[in-house]
């Protein structure tokens, strides 16, 4: 009977897959965590709702006048108020967005060397299994070479 051959066991001596949202979680700072929050927050149905009630209840109150009119019709002050909101929100949620962006192209690179490990297993796979077709093949035909009936086991 030939001599049955099969690959080397097959070494994993790549690092361990990390959670790259662990990773970019342990370097961030207070800017990146303030902007993450900001974003958070502002991005939130519960935000548009406070803020659409103060708004109301800004303009019932000029208009109705029960206190004072502190911001006449057309609303100067609330204008200018939510110009400042808006002039130091709309940066604050691009640097969100770009951590998030970083973090996306974070995980996009540790897919790639997740597929790239385990491509490299399967092919180790494979080649196993061809090994062990190979074997049976050869066994396979060692013991129909030797005639039915007879054993030598």
């Amino acid at each position: 009977m030939a001599k049955l051959h099969f690959p080397s066991p097959f070494r994993h001596d790549h690092p361990p897959v990390q959670n790259v949202n662990k990773l970019l979680d342990a370097g961030t700072t207070f800017g990146q965590r303030a902007a993450d929050g900001v974003a958070r927050v502002m991005g939130s149905w519960r935000f548009v709702i406070t803020q659409s009630l103060i708004l109301a209840v800004w303009t019932v109150l000029n208009v109705v006048a029960w206190v004072r009119h502190w911001d006449p019709y057309p609303f100067i002050l609330m204008n200018l108020m939510l110009s400042l909101q808006a002039a130091y929100t709309a940066p604050v949620i691009m640097m969100s967005q770009n951590r998030q962006a970083e973090r996306d192209r974070l995980e996009a690179h540790n897919d790639f060397l997740v597929n790239q490990k385990t491509e490299e297993e399967v092919r180790v796979i494979l080649e196993h299994l061809s090994a062990q077709d190979q074997a049976l093949m050869t066994i396979h035909d060692a013991i129909t070479s030797r005639g039915a009936g007879t054993s030598d086991v």
